[in-house]
């Protein structure tokens, strides 16, 4: 049983797999608090209905596609191995957005790991990583980019993002830095600008 903020079918929008069509399950439930969380709302687990494991997956199974997208909140709170069990059972692809604050648990095709200042990530997470993606809010967050960056496998995608409601103020000093950083890309959310969940 776990608790569901939400779940829906759109296109991913942002990070390597951009683009593509996924469906989204949004866990309720996060102690990590960052202060420019879209999703304030998800941070309480107790607001949200628990469905079953089997109930999740057939939402899942509705759609066409068949990429998964776990995240939160922070979905690494719960045990997800049975979850990701039965939705590799069903044939999906699995991927996680987490910031990793929590020990991994689960079976997964991509890791998308987004450290944050506010909570330190739990050190199971680094090997995992398949995308290390830094959300820059702020100067220090290149620093804290890099901080993490060489914690992370050889093979990890490394992308910076800029904060939504202060990209206008930081785009031009992540594309400068990427510049000058080509092992860095630049994510954007896509799906902001297509208006889409």
């Amino acid at each position: 049983m776990l608790p569901v903020m939400e779940a829906f079918y759109t296109i991913q929008g942002e990070g390597v797999h951009t683009g593509t069509p996924a469906y989204f399950i949004r866990l309720g439930g996060c102690d990590v608090g960052c202060v420019w969380c879209d999703v304030k709302e998800s941070w309480e687990a107790e607001k949200w209905p628990v469905s079953t494991i089997e109930e999740i997956v057939q939402g899942a199974l509705a759609y066409p596609g068949r990429m998964v997208v776990i995240t939160g909140g922070e979905p690494l709170m719960y045990d997800l191995g049975p979850l990701t069990k039965l939705l590799k059972e069903k044939g999906f692809t699995i991927n996680i957005e987490t910031s990793g604050a929590h020990p991994f648990s689960g079976t997964f095709d991509w890791v998308c790991f987004s450290p944050k200042k506010f909570k330190e990530p739990h050190p199971s997470i680094y090997v995992q990583a398949n995308e290390l993606k830094v959300v820059i809010f702020h100067k220090s967050d290149f620093e804290f980019a890099e901080k993490h960056a060489v914690l992370v496998n050889d093979n990890c995608h490394k992308l910076l993002q800029p904060e939504w409601s202060r990209s206008t103020q930081h785009l031009q000093s992540i594309i400068d830095y990427v510049k000058f950083h080509p092992d860095w890309k630049i994510s954007l959310q896509t799906h902001k600008f297509m208006d889409i969940p």
